[in-house]
């Protein structure tokens, strides 16, 4: 299994280099970014496993950063953990009701801060695990980043991965080229609209297994649906 990917965010260089060097040490993969703006371009784009967030951030705070997260159905399952020097029950209090799954007083150990990832990873792992998508004999896994046909793990890269589980998501529905960049790649990519049409054939080759590239269908001068039924 690869290891999990965490995205740190902390304007002041030397903790966010601790941050990321304890938990490299602990076997994570880690994602730098200094500050609230550029952390949310990098978490719609590269989908990290978990999110460790500084409450004091210039552009935007980790806390309204933690808000934006939790109300875009894109990033919403995503947890997030807050670090702060706030030690007051009444912001210990904002910091959860924004919808943080931890909240961490600086100063405080590395011990305790890969203690605290892992024990946030292992509350998110059940509802990834059970959040398998169905569509006839395909079958998406979101906590392995997989796709199965008739139990059959298919071949997919990550982006035409994430595109099967959106048109899964949303079955029946046109989508253009442009709303399949911004749901998919993230509103602040900037991409040719015929990349899309690259992945889109590379996704229906990986589904050729009995017939199954047809629940990806074009729709002329519109974009692109997909149908179980079809």
């Amino acid at each position: 299994m690869s290891a999990k990917r965490i995205l740190v965010a902390d304007d002041e260089p030397a903790i966010c280099e601790l941050i990321c060097t304890s938990l490299e040490m602990a076997g994570f993969q880690t994602i730098k970014a200094a500050n609230g703006q550029f952390a949310l371009q990098l978490i719609v784009n590269e989908q990290p496993d978990l999110v460790v967030l500084d409450w004091m951030m210039p552009m935007m705070s980790g806390l309204e950063l933690t808000a934006r997260l939790k109300r875009d159905e894109r990033t919403q399952d995503v947890p997030v953990i807050l670090l702060t020097a706030r030690a007051d029950e009444d912001d210990k209090v904002r910091g959860l009701e924004s919808g943080a799954d931890d909240y961490i007083v600086k100063p405080f150990s590395p011990r305790e801060l890969v203690a605290r990832v892992k024990a946030v990873l292992r509350r998110a792992a059940p509802s990834a695990a059970e959040a398998t998508l169905e569509a006839g004999n395909l079958t998406c896994h979101p906590g392995e980043q997989q796709a199965r046909i008739h139990g059959e793990v298919i071949a997919l890269g990550p982006k035409e991965y994430r595109l099967l589980e959106f048109f899964v998501k949303h079955p029946n529905r046109v989508f253009s080229r442009d709303q399949l960049i911004d749901k998919v790649w993230g509103g602040n990519v900037y991409i040719d609209e015929r990349t899309v049409d690259v992945h889109i054939r590379r996704l229906r080759k990986a589904m050729s297994i009995d017939n199954h590239e047809r629940m990806i269908q074009t729709v002329r001068g519109s974009g692109y649906r997909f149908s179980a039924d079809s």
